[in-house]
């Protein structure tokens, strides 16, 4: 008797760590000369062999797209008979709070700029255009902080127009976590960038429920895109952790707008934190952030201590 078998199709190849790590000959850092330290963000360990097993294949993979887009710019120039600035690639970068997406950022902002010809390679969060706490409270969405609607969405996709307009010089306005709020007036300048990353939660966020006039997204404007992923078990764990060390560091200095948090018992902090993981993060991952997940080029599947533990990667 035959027997039929359902195949299961993906636009997504698979693999393990193991697999990842021996993609290729993939160019060679002096990755033990690189301070690692300057890279993690708080709570989020960051190894030689994570940066060797994981980030340098995606690092080849990267220049990969980055070798099809400069000669395509090139080629067009030929095509249209003119000498054209070359407009920068925009790597976005989405997932969850606590997932280590600032990590993962600075460090592919890091090798990238290590790579032949040294390109200029800056790096952007999108807290910046969070609308000032000011404003959150007075449309009432302040315990949204962090949803789609607390977003000047306008201002950022301006910003990124602008980038790939070829605009020389570019801006992105200031946030602090230590204020937890968009510093007023204040903006961080730089020149244009070969490479831009951009950083953020929901940036990979398409819905138009609330403004169902937009038609123009902040992933349009990427030329790559990544999600780092991980278990809510994991992403409640991690937070907790860095809410429990935030208390012993940050949340110490007068000036934190969590100040009033440094001296809660253990018991009295777990309490408040998990009560924002349970009311806020977590229903903007379910709804908002996890949703993402599959339009992203490649997933990052992270397991116990952040550390990578499969990639997925979108079939061309």
């Amino acid at each position: 008797m035959n027997k039929t078998y359902e195949v299961t199709y993906s636009p997504f190849r698979a693999f393990t760590r193991k697999e990842w790590s021996k993609l290729e000959e993939h160019p060679m850092f002096p990755v033990s000369d690189i301070d690692l330290t300057q890279l993690q963000a708080l709570n989020e360990p960051l190894t030689t062999e994570e940066v060797e097993e994981i980030y340098i294949p995606m690092i080849r993979l990267l220049q990969i797209h980055l070798t099809h887009y400069r000669n395509l710019h090139n080629e067009r120039d030929q095509f249209f008979d003119n000498t054209s600035q070359p407009i920068p690639y925009i790597i976005g970068i989405a997932g969850s709070v606590a997932a280590g997406k600032s990590t993962t950022a600075r460090v592919l902002q890091k090798l990238l700029s290590m790579t032949p010809g040294a390109p200029k390679v800056e790096l952007i969060t999108t807290d910046g255009f969070l609308y000032p706490n000011a404003e959150l409270e007075r449309r009432g969405i302040f315990n949204r902080k962090g949803f789609p609607e607390s977003y000047d969405a306008k201002r950022l996709l301006a910003f990124l127009a602008s980038v790939k307009s070829g605009k020389e010089t570019l801006e992105v306005p200031l946030y602090s976590h230590l204020a937890y709020d968009v510093l007023e007036g204040k903006i961080q300048t730089f020149e244009r960038p070969d490479i831009l990353i951009v950083e953020g939660i929901n940036v990979l966020q398409v819905n138009t429920a609330r403004e169902p006039k937009r038609r123009v997204f902040v992933s349009d404007f990427f030329d790559f895109s990544i999600y780092v992923d991980a278990s809510e078990r994991n992403l409640r764990e991690w937070f907790l952790e860095r809410f429990k060390k935030l208390q012993q560091t940050a949340f110490r200095n007068p000036e934190s707008y969590f100040h009033r948090y440094a001296t809660y018992t253990e018991e009295e902090l777990m309490k408040f934190a998990n009560e924002v993981w349970d009311e806020i993060n977590l229903v903007n991952l379910q709804q908002n952030i996890l949703p993402t997940r599959f339009r992203a080029d490649l997933i990052l599947e992270k397991g116990e201590c952040h550390f990578v533990r499969g990639v997925r990667i979108r079939k061309i």
